[in-house]
């Protein structure tokens, strides 16, 4: 495909995504399998171009603002301040593209020249530009961001806005870290081990991983490293009774089965049956035996409550706002409204409620998010304590020392990891232990 026709196609994407509800990424999937014409390496330039505008969308709104009104900012009209303010185009190589021909985007409109000058222009000045636009975030959320960190704000604000990369997990059931680092290498892919997670690697730049072996025979899945983390702080030994309680597609199963070597009893409930029917084809490929599935509908949820005091771990991978997925999935930043997080919270606050009851005398309850956000962890937390004193934190660094063995990249009780301190996803990790 020609450069003409990725502009023409990342402005039909966005298009479809403006008029969704749906994640981004999910309705890019299927944009790409209803046009199997566009080869892979057309399909990444595209994705790229669309989610670094999804990235940026509060910066380019504010440029537009200069010349147009709210109401009539369009996909295209981003997609020109886009080019203009982080690509840099000058007025001819718009012409070049912006033609009336085939696959081509129509030939510029003279307010869109107007714009092109405007940002061109060696007398525009970015200064005025609210501080939420610059940082990419929701206006709503700045003054709890800043709250949370402080003089940070920025360098944590411009890491959650980097595209992220690939890390992969080592399926110890079937090879260990340096033995797939090394079948990777030979494959000439540019890869490297983790920092944090003793079984995890990171690609340094884009490979064909599903076309190997490596891949199809389950040796590998793609994990980001700190959940790799949070699966192995849950400390599951073969023989344990383990439940995975808010499973999805089973990503931290997988790992929780690989800790347990396929022994003891491991549990995966989820109140979708299409996320754990996907997980079950999961299990099969990385050869996992110990795992039973349950789905929590009206007949799940007795199930569960016969449950009750006979797991020696339980994990909530909680439903989240997912604000310390920003790098991968942009769009959740501008589709999320505070009214949502309100729900949020509800749920997560019902969800410990129903897993304490689970939890044996010594066991221990995992409360996991991928949130950047106090309200969705520190203080799920202390409202949980106050409500189950029978229920005492465990120290990050002790449980780290016990499950990882190395130096525990924070001090405080609870584990927050970062983009731009620990090159990972936003991460809460709180280890709760139940008294004898």
């Amino acid at each position: 495909m020609r450069a003409a026709a990725h502009l023409q196609a990342t402005i039909d994407l966005l298009n479809l995504i403006d008029q969704s509800n749906f994640p981004a990424d999910d309705i890019a999937s299927r944009y790409f399998r209803e046009h199997r014409y566009i080869g892979s390496s057309d399909r990444k330039v595209i994705s790229q171009l669309v989610f670094d505008i999804l990235r940026v969308k509060p910066q380019l709104e504010w440029l537009l603002s200069i010349t147009f009104t709210l109401e009539t900012l369009s996909v295209r009209l981003k997609l020109i301040a886009y080019l203009c303010w982080i690509k840099q185009w000058t007025l001819q190589q718009f012409q070049e593209v912006f033609r009336d021909e085939e696959y081509y985007p129509k030939p510029l409109r003279p307010k869109e020249y107007n714009l092109i000058k405007v940002l061109n222009s060696d007398h525009f000045d970015s200064k005025d530009m609210p501080r939420a636009a610059k940082l990419c975030i929701p206006v709503w959320l700045e003054a709890q961001l800043e709250k949370l960190y402080g003089t940070q704000l920025e360098n944590e604000m411009r890491a959650l806005n980097l595209q992220a990369p690939l890390d992969l997990r080592v399926n110890t059931l079937k090879a260990s870290q340096p033995q797939v680092l090394e079948l990777l290498k030979a494959l000439n892919a540019e890869v490297e081990s983790t920092p944090l997670s003793p079984i995890g690697l990171r690609l340094k730049r884009g490979f064909p991983l599903s076309q190997t072996d490596i891949f199809k025979q389950g040796m590998i899945e793609i994990q980001d490293e700190g959940s790799q983390v949070a699966a192995l702080l849950v400390d599951a030994k073969p023989g344990m009774k383990v439940i995975d309680l808010c499973a999805g597609a089973g990503g931290k199963t997988l790992a929780l089965a690989a800790q347990m070597n396929n022994k003891g009893q491991l549990f995966a409930t989820d109140i979708s049956k299409e996320r754990l029917d996907r997980a079950a084809l999961r299990f099969r490929r990385a050869g996992v035996s110990n795992v039973e599935r349950h789905h929590l509908n009206d007949k799940g949820w007795p199930w569960l409550k016969r449950q009750a005091g006979r797991f020696d771990r339980v994990l909530i991978d909680s439903p989240c706002g997912g604000s310390g997925t920003w790098r991968r999935h942009p769009d959740l930043k501008w589709r999320i409204k505070q009214d949502d997080l309100k729900e949020i919270y509800v749920k997560q606050s019902e969800i410990l409620k129903c897993a304490q009851h689970l939890v044996k005398p010594g066991g221990r309850l995992i409360y996991v998010t991928c949130s950047i956000l106090e309200d969705e962890n520190e203080a799920q937390i202390e409202a949980f304590l106050i409500s189950q004193p029978n229920f005492t934190v465990l120290p990050i660094a002790q449980v780290w020392k016990e499950t990882i063995g190395t130096l525990c990249p924070v001090k405080a009780p609870y584990l927050r990891l970062t983009p731009a301190q620990h090159a990972t996803d936003g991460f809460f990790v709180c280890i709760l232990e139940k008294k004898l």
